[in-house]
């Protein structure tokens, strides 16, 4: 039997969803038998998101260039995409700067020009540093999702209850409190 091409990724937000996951404790050795991980945040320094990967679970909100331009290849290149966490699916903190007027601009000028002890000047670096969003969007705004996972982070038993099904070749039961409660 050919493991399942498992991925994940990390937009902008806390890394609490990939700590949580990690919190599968022995499930990673069984899920280590089932899948082989071509790109993840935790398990790999790969660069450039992969071809042909059958589920990925997307941490995070929408922020900026980079993440925008990352989950377009990682939809392209994912049969199964799963929105991983409040952020991925509502954009939840990271989109706290959106009740600002004026897009990230407010945000730029208040944390490197009001803010700064020395050497008030905006990052500008094409290339090395982002350019942010307008807005910050959860991931559904931006490409389709096939399983939204919602959580702050979800818990490990709420992970777990949604990946053994997809590895035996299943959709999981994404109904009820234990699977679908926000925060």
């Amino acid at each position: 039997m050919d493991k399942i091409r498992f991925a994940t990724v990390w937009l902008a937000g806390c890394s609490g969803c990939h700590m949580s996951f990690l919190d599968l404790d022995e499930f990673l050795i069984d899920l280590a038998d089932l899948v082989e991980v071509v790109y993840s945040p935790v398990a790999s320094d790969l660069k450039h998101y992969p071809d042909q990967v059958d589920v990925c679970l997307v941490e995070g909100a929408v922020a900026n260039e980079e993440n925008l331009e990352l989950i377009y290849a990682v939809r392209r290149r994912t049969q199964l995409l799963i929105a991983f966490g409040d952020c991925a699916v509502t954009a939840n903190v990271p989109a706290m700067r959106n009740l600002l007027r004026n897009g990230a601009q407010p945000v730029l000028e208040r944390g490197y020009l009001e803010l700064a002890d020395t050497n008030p000047h905006l990052p500008h670096a094409p290339g090395i540093v982002p350019e942010l969003l307008d807005r910050v969007l959860p991931v559904h705004e931006v490409v389709p999702i096939d399983i939204f996972m919602p959580g702050c982070p979800p818990s490990s038993d709420r992970i777990r209850a949604t990946l053994e099904p997809l590895l035996q070749g299943e959709s999981p039961d994404m109904s009820g409190r234990e699977m679908i409660k926000f925060g």
